[in-house]
């Protein structure tokens, strides 16, 4: 009867076991920077972003929930617990570790500049630039290279960059300064092949790669991140994703700010 008990009593446990609900982690991205992270027509979240997240997710075994939110205002959403992770392509630099941890990074975007085809510019030394209007999106880390390296030129910050897309190919912009692989989807849709790459990409001299992010002092849920991040680079299911949306290594570092422009 012990011995029947005791069985009975196991199997309970496992039972209790198998319908244990996984951790559910809200997740913070901002929706409007294809192809890391967008909304479609029928209102889902995909992108390089998304697909990466998912895999963590699954890796450290978490029910994850997505949301949109606002780039300018996203770290501070972060800190107010709107969600528990940031996923979306957020390079860490050393102004945003004072506000937030990041965890190791899943890819490098080198910022590069788009100009004009019929401006004929074949030259991006801030010499050559002085006086073009240049375009990015507000609080990106172009801002930084832009104010630091183009004091010359006039730049003007958008709150998305469809909307530094749309005023480029209405003439009102000479050049953008973004990372590389956002350009990708845009230049393949847009119809008047109004624009092309020029120069080379860069980094800026403090970039550590773009990250996932947690709040400052979240170190259980920091390492979780870092461990399946680790799982899914090492056992193929990164690369897989990574051929979906780029035909490149994406964590290859390119040349710093210093090393281009000095």
């Amino acid at each position: 009867m012990i011995k029947k008990f005791m069985t009975m009593s196991a199997l309970a446990v496992l039972l209790a076991a198998g319908t244990a609900k996984a951790e559910t982690l809200a997740i913070g991205t901002e929706g409007d920077y294809a192809p890391f992270n967008y909304v479609t027509a029928a209102g889902e979240i995909k992108g390089f972003d998304y697909d990466i997240g998912q895999a963590v997710c699954a890796e450290i075994k978490a029910d994850c929930v997505w949301s949109t939110n606002e780039w300018a205002g996203i770290i501070p959403a972060l800190r107010a617990k709107k969600f528990d992770v940031m996923i979306a392509s957020m390079a860490s630099n050393p102004d945003r570790t004072t506000q937030v941890d990041f965890t190791t990074p899943y890819y490098f975007n080198a910022m590069r500049f788009v100009a004009r085809k019929d401006l004929g510019l074949k030259d991006i030394s801030p010499e050559a630039l002085k006086g073009k209007v240049i375009g990015t999106q507000s609080g990106s880390v172009a801002v930084e290279a832009l104010q630091q390296f183009f004091p010359d030129s006039e730049v003007k910050l958008y709150p998305t960059m469809s909307e530094v897309f749309l005023d480029m190919e209405n003439g009102r912009l000479d050049l953008i300064l973004e990372g590389q692989m956002a350009f990708t989807e845009w230049l393949a849709k847009e119809e008047s092949g109004c624009c092309a790459f020029v120069g080379e990409s860069f980094v800026l001299d403090t970039a550590e790669g773009n990250a996932m992010a947690v709040r400052k002092g979240d170190a259980a849920l920091l390492a979780k991140l870092n461990a399946g991040l680790k799982t899914i680079m090492e056992n193929g299911t990164y690369d897989k994703i990574r051929k979906q949306y780029f035909d490149f290594d994406i964590m290859a570092k390119p040349k710093t700010t210093s090393e281009y422009f000095r």
